[in-house]
């Protein structure tokens, strides 16, 4: 048996490699059918195609019969984890973070000042050659609340600092104190909520936040409230968020949604004070140069059996 490393990078766009590992190139290829690169039993550390559909990523994990590291090049597992039954116990599973929270931030404020500042009106009226001039409100003295509050959360907010926003509210899973202030538990979001001018949420997508942002959720949010999604689609109910759109009461921006890929003729792309980008919060110039060091540093911590960085979790030691 040999230690084999299956990359969905080729490896010798990669500088920095560490010997003593066989490095196979496999990202499923274009149509998802890509024959393996060598033996799956072979397989020590396989590293999730990125930007790839669900079945083409999770195929392989059955016959990864040695397999010790999934290392997935998206901040969140959500996909990966609901096929851990299918792998050997004693597997790290590990995300990107680190990967995605520059780019990812970026997004998240792009779509607020966007959204804010009525640029899809902006654009639409160009389409037309129409010049139309408005009062839209700005992200200076606004209240900010992120929900979820990890390291693209942190990002966000030191995105926000420079716009002169009165107020940023942090929460997460638990309380903690940061060098910028008080998380809150989610356990006191329904206080928070009333509070905020935007909400952006960054939080993984896991049972407890799934639908998350559900009918009550929306409703303690202030009127003209603007939503930002960039985590995952599902944790917002798609129903309760267009009853509140149809309304008028608050206004979204969503670079993800539930379902994704968003069908043709479905209600959110007409839905009013809506805009809506296609999951695009990673997959940009910043991403390759990250993932490349990740995945550098995680092999030589493999090699030099060394503890990796990002696990989270270990099959067989949760349950799954």
């Amino acid at each position: 048996m040999t230690a084999d490393v299956w990359l969905p990078i080729p490896p010798d766009e990669i500088e920095g490699l560490p010997e003593g590992l066989n490095y196979r190139f496999w990202d499923g290829g274009e149509d998802g059918e890509q024959e393996f690169p060598a033996d799956p039993a072979d397989c020590v550390v396989y590293v999730v195609p990125y930007m790839k559909r669900y079945p083409v990523k999770v195929r392989p994990l059955a016959q990864l019969s040695h397999l010790r590291v999934v290392q997935t090049l998206t901040a969140g597992v959500d996909d990966v984890l609901s096929r851990l039954d299918d792998v050997v116990p004693g597997v790290q599973l590990c995300n990107a973070r680190g990967v995605h929270e520059a780019s990812t931030a970026e997004l998240a404020l792009t779509l607020t000042l966007a959204s804010l500042r009525g640029v899809p009106g902006f654009v639409r009226a160009q389409d037309r050659g129409h010049w139309q001039g408005a009062f839209h409100p700005s992200l200076a003295d606004k209240n900010v609340l992120i929900v979820g509050y990890g390291a693209i959360g942190a990002a966000i907010e030191d995105r926000l600092v420079p716009f002169e926003v009165a107020r940023v509210a942090r929460v997460a899973r638990s309380a903690r104190t940061t060098a910028r202030g008080p998380v809150h538990p989610i356990a006191e979001l329904p206080g928070l909520l009333p509070e905020a001018d935007v909400v952006i949420l960054s939080t993984p997508l896991d049972d407890s936040t799934r639908g998350l942002v559900d009918k009550d959720f929306l409703a303690r949010m202030k009127d003209g409230a603007l939503l930002v999604n960039v985590a995952r689609g599902p944790v917002v109910d798609t129903g309760a968020l267009l009853a509140e759109l149809e309304s008028g009461r608050v206004t979204a921006a969503l670079d993800v949604v539930d379902p994704e890929p968003l069908p043709p003729g479905h209600p959110l792309w007409h839905a009013p004070g809506v805009l809506v980008s296609p999951h695009v919060g990673g997959p940009t110039s910043a991403f390759l140069p990250r993932a490349k060091r990740l995945l550098v540093g995680q092999l030589r911590r493999f090699v030099n059996r060394e503890p990796l960085a990002n696990v989270i979790l270990t099959t067989g030691e949760t349950g799954v």
